[in-house]
């Protein structure tokens, strides 16, 4: 009894030390670009796609290395930039978590040719697997975490292509566009001033978008309450620089002209992928946030309704949660990352 004992001990020891070396080795060999083939543009690469219409270029660039977490971010818009991600900057290195930023076709730092042919959701898709195939990661490795747009496209892509996915995060974004203009038009529009509510809806009715007392109204009351909790002149540097480089071509055929829910002839109009949901397999986190564009409640019933899902909340969190609830959001998202990666994921 005394020997298994001793041997279980050992075994333990040993698996121990094998975990702790692993993780000194890739703590040793974050920033070492030496054997890999972007290190002359310090991570930059511009990808070619294959579109129905041609070849074009996407940029990405790589920060740090991790062999078994990568983690491709998805910005929103459509049409934005990965500059809305710049804050991971502060998080991810000292976990030595890999992450890629990716500008979309269409998007600033990557080519952005004039079709509306390329604005679909099925091009998207196949544009994010081409991304992942030249980036050289799989199952063993991949992640990908998709932000407003870039979670409907998370999840469309996971929706074709899990087997190549380690695992998924879904984050401030609804599964359903028709819901997610109900929640907006019953709860959030009501909570505002009703005499600003009623000149947001009279000038949306009248298609009067460009008018600069529409913007006004919607960043002093709408803007600063759902999307990022912050007056506007303390809106960090990097989320207005996204902003600047938005691509309205893009950004008004899938959206819409109006932050305030999906309207107009946009294509995302009625996106809706609920009932495929329960399809998804592999470990997925699911983000939401209190005071969120999108329904919280609903974002918890997603992290449901996928077979491996777990839910994160950001109670002080808006539509960017990455910025004003920055405490609960990392955390949660590194627990995750973590948790699958060493084969603990417990849903929930």
């Amino acid at each position: 009894m005394k020997t298994k004992i001793l041997s279980v001990l050992a075994l333990l020891l040993l698996l121990t030390g094998c975990k702790e070396q692993k993780e000194n080795t890739v703590v040793n060999n974050y920033l070492d670009f030496s054997k890999r083939d972007d290190q002359f543009t310090g991570g930059i690469k511009m990808i070619p796609i294959n579109t129905p219409i041609g070849k074009f270029k996407v940029w990405t660039k790589t920060v740090g290395n991790n062999p078994t977490i990568k983690v491709l971010l998805l910005h929103g818009g459509p049409g934005l930039t990965h500059e809305c991600f710049e804050s991971f900057d502060g998080f991810f290195p000292k976990e030595s978590i890999e992450y890629i930023y990716y500008d979309q076709l269409g998007s600033y730092y990557s080519d952005q040719p004039n079709d509306n042919r390329l604005w679909t959701n099925e091009r998207f898709v196949e544009e994010v697997e081409q991304v992942r195939i030249a980036l050289g990661c799989d199952s063993t490795n991949f992640y990908v975490l998709g932000q407003s747009w870039g979670g409907i496209l998370a999840m469309e892509y996971a929706l074709k292509y899990q087997k190549n996915l380690k695992g998924l995060i879904i984050s401030n974004m609804m599964a359903s566009a028709p819901a997610y203009n109900k929640y907006a038009e019953d709860v959030l529009g009501p909570k505002l001033p009703k005499v600003v509510f009623d000149q947001i809806k009279t000038f949306e009715r009248n298609k009067d978008y460009t008018n600069p007392k529409y913007s006004e109204l919607l960043f002093k009351y709408y803007y600063t309450e759902h999307i990022l909790r912050m007056p506007v002149d303390q809106w960090p540097e990097s989320i207005n620089r996204a902003f600047k480089h938005l691509n309205p071509n893009v950004y008004v055929y899938m959206q819409g002209p109006s932050e305030f829910g999906i309207t107009g002839n946009a294509s995302l109009r009625n996106w809706d992928v609920t009932t495929r949901l329960k399809t998804i397999t592999v470990p997925t986190l699911v983000i939401g946030a209190k005071y969120d564009t999108m329904d919280p409640e609903h974002m918890k019933w997603m992290s449901k309704e996928v077979q491996n899902g777990r839910f994160l909340f950001c109670p002080n969190g808006s539509h960017l949660s990455q910025y004003d609830d920055q405490k609960n959001y990392f955390k949660g998202v590194i627990q995750f990352l973590r948790d699958v990666d060493s084969g603990e994921f417990k849903k929930g």
